[in-house]
C-alpha cells in the first residue's frame, strides 16, 4: 500500500511569456509515464505512492520543464505521509 499522497502545482517560467499549458501537459505526462496513481484537478495534480518515488517524479517534472526551455520552475508541493497507508480514495470516499 502507498504511504504518501503528494499534490503538486508546477509553475514554469516561459522565456517570452508564452502559454504554460504545453509545459503543464508535459509535467502531467511525466507523472502518467511513471505508473503511479494520480488525479488531475484544475489547480494541482495529486499522486499516490511511496514518498521516495513521488519526490523523484517531482524532480523529473522539474527537469522536463527545463528541457522544454523554461529557465526556472516553481513547484508548490503538499505532502501527506502515513507509514500505515495513504489513499486518495479513502480520504475522499465520504464525498462521493
Amino acid at each position: 500500500m502507498a504511504n504518501a499522497l503528494v499534490s503538486i502545482q508546477i509553475i514554469p517560467k516561459t522565456v517570452n511569456g508564452e502559454d504554460v499549458i504545453p509545459y503543464v501537459d508535459r509535467a502531467i505526462e511525466v507523472i502518467a509515464n511513471s505508473g503511479v496513481k494520480f488525479f488531475v484537478s484544475p489547480l494541482e495534480t495529486t499522486m499516490e505512492g511511496e514518498l521516495d518515488q513521488l519526490l523523484l517524479i517531482i524532480q523529473d517534472m522539474n527537469t522536463a520543464m527545463i528541457e522544454m526551455g523554461s529557465p526556472n520552475v516553481i513547484s508548490q508541493v503538499k505532502i501527506y505521509f502515513n507509514p500505515s497507508g495513504a489513499s486518495m480514495d479513502k480520504l475522499t470516499e465520504k464525498y462521493r
